[in-house]
């Protein structure tokens, strides 16, 4: 049987008598993609770094390929951490370089890894620049470069997406799939939800320091209400019709119905009882659920709001 790259067992953790996070377990199995979520201050960046022993637990242990974090797992993770920073009179391929030598690879192969990652990833013209003088973005990718060039069994990156526009945040979400297809595994946290329902396996949620839920992904979006949008010209007998298989209803301005479905109602018995009354139909949308609404749903409005405020402003946690 393989053995799990990561084993949280109730990790808690205090910093000047507050509780960053409290009784957490967990495991990352090989070959996930695990989406790591929360809001700002849920305890995120505290249990990433409990996982790869930069701090150590309060209580709880940890362990990384069946051992307690430390040498042994030297070279075999790639760690992308929250705050971004490469020597700033440095180039994009000795800063590449230099991170594949830290990790055991020779100098002249580091170099030359170094050069086959900028030309993959579209930075040939990045290669002799100077780290101070990179876009953003440019210095974030070259940062994520140097995480993977040693090509680790395991990846922790913690918020990777952070920062980066639309495009770059695409080159990164196709990174992620190449490096699964390789059977890596992969723990990455982040705000952003329609990364982590894109790429994810599986999804884990911090939410106050705790770990408020763990499953699939399918797992979580079946947490969030079920919508249905439905319109006819006879508004009065749609009106009718759907509200008993409604827990809320809104009008909306096009004069159509926004339903939340009762936990007992299917769309498909709604469509059979405006079909029986003879209602006819101008729209009729299920609408698919989003890990947000699930969220909601798990922990409340105001913190969901809280990763959807940081989300807009591209905060970390």
């Amino acid at each position: 049987m393989s053995i799990s790259p990561l084993v949280l067992n109730n990790v808690s953790k205090t910093f000047s008598g507050k509780v960053a996070v409290r009784d957490v377990s967990f495991s990352v199995e090989p070959g996930e993609i695990v989406g790591f979520l929360g809001p700002n201050g849920a305890g995120k960046t505290t249990t990433l770094r409990m996982a790869l022993g930069l701090i150590k637990p309060d209580e709880g242990s940890v362990s990384l390929f069946g051992d307690a974090p430390g040498a042994q797992a030297f070279g075999r993770i790639g760690f992308l951490p929250e705050e971004r920073g490469l020597y700033k009179k440095q180039t994009a391929r000795d800063s590449i370089a230099l991170m594949a030598r830290l990790n055991g690879i020779k100098g002249r192969e580091a170099m030359k890894r170094a050069d086959e990652m900028l030309d993959r990833y579209g930075l040939s013209e990045a290669k002799k620049k100077k780290n101070k003088d990179m876009s953003k973005g440019m210095a974030q990718k070259v940062q994520l470069l140097g995480a993977i060039v040693h090509d680790p069994e395991f990846y922790i990156l913690d918020e990777p997406f952070s920062g980066l526009d639309p495009v770059n945040q695409k080159v990164l979400e196709d990174m992620v799939r190449e490096i699964a297809a390789r059977d890596r595994t992969i723990i990455f946290s982040t705000h952003v939800m329609e990364h982590a329902e894109r790429l994810c396996d599986r999804i884990i949620l911090m939410s106050g320091g705790e770990k408020v839920f763990d499953g699939s992904t399918e797992a979580a979006l079946a947490k969030a209400p079920r919508r249905l949008v439905v319109g006819s010209e006879d508004h009065a007998g749609l009106l009718a019709a759907v509200r008993p298989f409604a827990e809320d209803l809104v009008k909306r301005d096009d004069k159509t119905l926004s339903l939340i479905l009762k936990s007992d109602a299917e769309t498909q018995t709604v469509l059979e009882t405006l079909v029986g009354k003879h209602i006819k139909l101008t729209r009729y949308e299920p609408k698919p659920a989003t890990l947000h609404e699930a969220f909601v749903a798990m922990v409340g409005e105001d913190v969901a709001k809280n990763i959807e405020n940081f989300n807009m402003e591209g905060g970390a946690s």
